[in-house]
């Protein structure tokens, strides 16, 4: 490998959002004498998805025992906090409760405890009587569950934390920079001719997937972006001291509309999970290309010939919410208070950028990582990403091919 006059690294990172800085933060804990670089086509950070998420602290026991978001989002809790402890960035742990509306998820809170035990996640569960000890403005139906380790933060606050670790151990960031890459002698270059590396992590986030096709990686999936709107109000208006979430769908990777709260003292309901055509696409005519469209035609298409997911279903679902009248009224199964509130305010929508296995059409819940020569690419870090970022990066570390 010729390095010429180019800015050459050990391992170049590509995507400076909460994956890929923690990735380069494994790197140089585990070896502060590498040259890490992390690239970013943005000129500042938290731009995306890193800086439109929830800020929800998850304790992590959603998901399949057996899958990387299991492994890793109770640990990350944990480490994001002490990150944000060290950087002073606050962190209110408000805990969450999970209300079911009717019998049918009333009986699925028992398999999310099992995860939660499984996990080894801390989750309660009380009969409906005990509910206003824990959140008086909520209702369920006979049983719901706390969890007492779900927290909030300032997203764009803990990627500032995670910048300033990341450069305190040596690495470096460009920003401005949009690479492509190719491979040439059984080698990953990359073709700007402005970086080389001998080794690339693809961090990219919604873009990752576009990176890896170029190289032959990922093509057994399409991205199909949904886009997710939440509308606020001030906690003056709505008092909740809880986060509130409905039982999440039996299949669809959405956790449902639910109740949020935030450092600066809103109340948000949401998010929305509509399709949309473009990944970065956070208003109508921007944000999109024809490159985004096909791929969210591949991706839908898979969906509707197979039988993994009821795609008719998701829209007559999600779509209506785009109307705030639907959305409070949904907002309101958990929390009747909801209604009274006459003035909500819109706040800045996120896009969940989702992977489609088109081989069987099914949405993909777990994080992906796929390794080819001397590059490794995340082609899914969708939530509970923000929350299992730390742990997550030194395990994408530890298991690089070189």
């Amino acid at each position: 490998m010729k390095y010429q006059n180019r800015l050459s690294s050990d391992y170049l990172v590509i995507g400076c959002g909460v994956v890929g800085l923690s990735i380069g933060i494994a790197l140089l804990s585990g070896n502060p004498r590498l040259k890490v670089r992390i690239v970013e086509k943005e000129s500042y950070l938290g731009l995306h998805a890193s800086g439109r998420n929830s800020g929800v602290l998850h304790a992590g026991f959603y998901y399949s025992p057996e899958s990387l978001k299991a492994k890793f989002c109770r640990e990350g809790n944990q480490e994001l906090r002490k990150l944000a402890k060290k950087y002073q960035v606050p962190v209110r742990n408000v805990g969450k409760v999970v209300v079911a509306r009717n019998e049918s998820e009333n009986l699925r809170l028992d398999d999310l405890l099992e995860r939660a035990i499984t996990n080894g996640v801390d989750l309660e569960l009380f009969n409906a009587s005990k509910l206003k000890d824990f959140e008086p403005l909520a209702k369920t139906y006979e049983r719901f569950l706390w969890s007492p380790s779900t927290g909030i933060s300032d997203p764009n606050s803990i990627i500032q934390a995670l910048k300033v670790e990341f450069e305190s151990l040596g690495g470096v960031i460009n920003y401005t920079d949009e690479i492509t890459l190719d491979v040439k002698d059984n080698e990953v270059i990359e073709t700007t001719h402005r970086f080389v590396a001998k080794h690339y992590i693809n961090a990219a986030g919604a873009q990752a997937d576009r990176l890896s096709r170029k190289i032959g990686v990922g093509r057994e999936f399409a991205m199909v972006p949904f886009m997710g709107v939440y509308r606020a109000t001030a906690t003056s208006k709505l008092p909740i001291q809880r986060l509130v979430y409905p039982v999440p769908h039996i299949v669809n990777p959405f956790l449902g509309v639910h109740l949020t709260l935030t450092l600066d003292d809103k109340v948000k309901i949401g998010p929305t999970a509509i399709p949309i055509a473009g990944r970065e696409q956070y208003s109508t005519f921007t944000g999109w290309s024809f490159n985004d469209i096909n791929q969210t035609l591949k991706g839908v298409s898979s969906i509707v010939r197979h039988d993994a997911h009821d795609f008719g279903s998701i829209l007559r679902s999600e779509f209506p919410k785009f109307q705030l009248k639907s959305l409070v009224r949904e907002a309101s199964e958990l929390v009747p208070n909801v209604i009274d509130v006459s003035k909500w305010s819109k706040k800045p929508p996120g896009v969940r950028a989702q992977l489609v296995h088109l081989p069987t059409g099914k949405l993909v819940q777990d994080f992906i990582v796929s390794s080819h020569l001397n590059s490794t690419h995340v082609l899914n870090a969708v939530s509970p990403g923000w929350t299992s970022a730390l742990p997550f990066g030194k395990y994408v570390v530890e298991n690089l091919t070189l």
